[in-house]
């Protein structure tokens, strides 16, 4: 039972009803921005040993589709450059942006409000170059480095990685939930979820450029993610007591292998000591001065744990050849010549849409393909069980296609679930030549800018697009079924989506956009939810970008 005597799924659900946004209240935060305590953007470990990685400025590496597992990529060895590779085009920096005096990075994976609470780790064994021993590591982002954290033994480590392939290493992902909270309070949780998803779709994305293939483990609990990444458990408060840093949360670990290993991987979880590795080197800096408690991110945090696993931590995801090898019947009518690293680095998110741009309906059904897992492989393969987020559609620009209110059903089998939720009179007809295995539907047509903008909290990106998309989650019957945890990652997915769409956009001369302020219930109504079988729990528009020319842009580093 959770605090008080709730019940974990009751204490989850109860958070989310509490940090909905309505058009008369929104979710509880401090209503303004205190720039005396703005977090700052990147942790360090002073005191801990640094490696700079390199930036494989010349390796234009595979092109564009090799992203979604449709481009046969011969595998990496592992060493300092592949390292170095693989985390610039997940967790590094894109480029700098300067106005007015200021300056600000863009990194690869987004994050809500630019503020980043995700921070990255590596457990390798020992690497040219890096290390001549086993070890954690935290990546700086900012410096295009390494910091090394804690020596492993060997034989520890051997024991650790013994269900992984030869050559495997694992990658972890922490959140700092105070970098989101400073700014919006109660929801911070939230958004510190759908960075953790974005963050994971943007390592398996690099991972498919190096010929690498990335498995979730996910039946990990956090406390043993916590003592394998050098964190606190996630049962502490997420303000640092006293004058102690700002504590990281555990998110996930996931192990890294060739793509085409299709045996099951893991990790032998037992390998690592109760009270965590020992002699961590460097301290963490803080953050902030001072901070705002907001004791209902606490609460859920704690509902929100995930339970310990069996005695090897097996990875989810499928094997090779059990999934659908590609988007049969969705046609490539548009190939992308750019490669997959320069689509990474230009990935941006636009701030204004033009109200003019549009998209083919064929180059449509392609990019909604990239989201579907029975039509594109990856980044699909990492996660485990099947799709729990469907996209409310609202289209507005799409030639040959109606504009309206469609619904993209991810999985098959929650057609009829979600057809008996939503209003009795939408159509469900097939658009024109619309291939079957995407499971896009037209519920009903008209013009919904309008709508789209008011429900994103009045954003008119959402109404000037090419169209915006409500991502909805099978949300209280999962919760109760398969347990809280899986809020996490219902947002998890949801930030994978997202994270997609941003790179499809992008392909596709145009831009996308998370929207994180949107309002529940108004879009809720309007699609007859009565209860919470499905709840939205992100929003997202693609259009043509408005380019600010007060902006200057910069390279992310000094030789990039």
């Amino acid at each position: 039972m959770s605090a008080g005597g709730v019940a974990p799924e009751d204490a989850v659900i109860g958070y989310h009803e509490a940090t909905k946004h309505h058009p008369n209240r929104f979710a509880r935060s401090l209503g303004y921005l205190d720039w005396a305590n703005q977090p700052q953007p990147f942790r360090r470990y002073v005191g801990a040993r640094e490696a700079a990685l390199p930036l494989n400025a010349s390796d234009a590496g595979p092109g564009y589709a090799a992203l979604f597992g449709l481009d046969d990529v011969a595998p990496a060895a592992v060493g300092i450059e592949s390292i170095g590779a693989f985390f610039r085009y997940a967790l590094g920096l894109a480029a700098w942006k300067s106005a007015g005096g200021e300056r600000w990075a863009l990194r690869c994976n987004p994050s809500s409000g630019n503020l980043h609470p995700t921070e990255g780790y590596l457990l390798c064994g020992p690497v040219d170059g890096l290390s001549d021993a086993p070890g954690l590591c935290h990546y700086a982002p900012d410096r295009h480095a390494i910091e090394q954290r804690a020596a492993i033994p060997q034989a520890v480590w051997d024991r650790l990685i013994a269900p992984c392939p030869p050559g495997a290493f694992l990658v972890g992902l922490t959140s700092i939930v105070w970098r989101e909270a400073w700014k919006y309070g109660e929801r911070a949780y939230r958004y510190c979820q759908h960075d953790a998803g974005h963050a994971l779709a943007a390592l398996r994305f690099s991972a498919a450029t190096l010929g690498w293939r990335l498995r979730l483990l996910s039946d990990l609990g956090d406390d043993a993610t916590a003592r394998l990444l050098g964190v606190a458990s996630a049962d502490r408060s997420y303000v640092p007591p006293g004058v102690l840093p700002e504590p990281e949360w555990p998110d996930l670990v996931a192990a890294v292998v060739p793509a085409k290993h299709a045996a099951p991987v893991g990790i032998d979880v037992a390998a690592v000591p109760a009270g965590g590795w020992d002699g961590l080197s460097g301290k963490a800096n803080r953050l902030s001065a001072e901070h705002v408690h907001w004791p209902v991110i606490d609460l859920v945090g704690r509902a929100c744990a995930r339970p310990e696993p069996r005695a090897v931590a097996v990875a989810s995801g499928t094997a090779e050849g059990e999934a659908d090898g590609g988007a049969a019947g969705v046609a490539h009518v548009s190939p992308v010549r750019m490669s997959a690293r320069d689509v990474i680095l230009q990935r941006r998110s636009a701030r204004a849409m033009d109200g003019r741009a549009s998209l083919s309906r064929e180059r449509f059904y392609e990019m909604l393909a990239r989201t579907v897992p029975a039509c594109t492989p990856a980044p699909w393969d990492m996660l485990d069980g099947p799709p729990r987020v469907h996209l409310a559609l609202f289209v507005h620009r799409v030639r040959g296609l109606e504009p309206g209110l469609y619904m993209l059903v991810r999985d098959p089998r929650a057609r009829d679930a979600l057809g008996s939720a939503m209003r009795p009179r939408f159509a469900w007809s097939a658009p024109p030549r619309c291939p079957d295995e995407l499971g896009l539907h037209l519920l009903e047509a008209g013009d919904l800018r309008r709508f789209a903008g008011e429900a994103s909290c009045g954003q008119a990106i959402a109404s000037d697009g090419v169209f915006a998309a409500a991502m909805l989650a099978e949300f209280e019957p999962v919760l109760r079924e398969e347990g809280p945890w899986r809020y996490r990652r219902l947002h998890w997915e949801a930030g994978a989506i997202g994270q997609t769409l941003y790179l499809e956009a992008e392909a596709a001369g145009l831009r996308g956009t998370g929207i994180g302020c949107y309002f529940d219930d108004v879009v809720h109504r309007r699609l007859g939810l009565a209860d919470r079988a499905f709840q939205s729990v992100y929003h997202f528009t693609v259009g043509g970008p408005v380019e600010d020319a007060r902006l200057t842009t910069l390279p992310p580093y000094p030789d990039a």
